[in-house]
Order: structure tokens, then sequence, then C-alpha cells
């Protein structure tokens, strides 16, 4: 594990995402709030803050950080039918929170996946991806695309 007691603590944020395409059935169930095991959104919501707040647990080498916020914000679109969610991470501390962005986001798609599996089993977990960071040694990062 990467020696990290000698750094400054400034303020850390990252923005991840992560996309999820469900197929007509799937969608519609999830447009419907249809789910017979719940509200989808709102269960891969928490998910993805209980994953944020773990990622040390499941993630080698992961440092662990004071999470201070992580926000889950879902972007269905009716046209390719999918859900894009994006799980933005804010720490003060002397290590990035990148990880725990990426791990927020994917485990928001799992839990879609696994919420709606029972209509569909094509879904495609897609596009798991850093969009930017700020803070620390190596400044800022924001995806050109």
């Amino acid at each position: 594990m990467v020696d990290v007691s000698v750094k400054n603590i400034t303020l850390r944020t990252a923005k991840a995402s992560s996309s999820i395409t469900l197929g007509d059935e799937a969608f519609q169930t999830l447009k419907e709030g249809t789910c017979t095991k719940g509200d989808v959104l709102a269960t891969a919501k928490v998910a993805a803050i209980t994953a944020a707040k773990s990622t040390p647990a499941i993630i080698p080498m992961c440092h662990l950080t004071l999470i201070e916020a992580v926000d889950v914000e879902f972007k269905p679109s009716e046209h390719d039918k999918s859900v894009t969610t994006i799980v933005t991470v804010k720490s003060s501390g002397k290590t990035g929170v990148e990880m725990e962005a990426l791990v927020g986001a994917s485990t928001a798609s799992l839990t879609i996946y696994d919420m709606l599996k029972y209509t569909s089993r094509d879904m495609i977990i897609t596009e798991t991806k850093l969009l930017e960071k700020t803070g620390g040694k190596s400044g800022s990062y924001k995806r050109p695309d």
C-alpha cells in the first residue's frame, strides 16, 4: 500500500459514470415503477452510496478515506432504453476518491440489472468511466468527451 502519511489534507472530488442498456421491457418496467422488487432507482441510489463508502473493503490497496459527500444522479434515456448513473464523491483527505466514485457508479448499474433481470437477461452494462477529479498532487482532470 502506498504511504500517504506525509501528504497534505486537501479537498478531493471525483465524478464517475456507468451506463446500462435495458431493452424495451426492462425500461418500461423502470419507467412505470412496476418492478416486483421495489423502487429500482431508490435502491440503486442506496447501493451506490453504500458501495462508495465500502470501496476499501472491495478494492485491494485502496486507502480508507473519510467520505464527506456522495451525490447520485440518474439519467434515463428513452431513445436507447438506458440509464446512466453519475456519482460524485467528496472528501478532505490525503488520497483521491476516484475509486469510490467508480465503484459507486458501477454498483448502481449492477443493482439496476439485479432488480430488472426478471424482465430480461439481455441488459448490458457499458461505459463505466471517470468523468473528472480535483485535488491532490496530480491536480485536476476532466474527460475531454
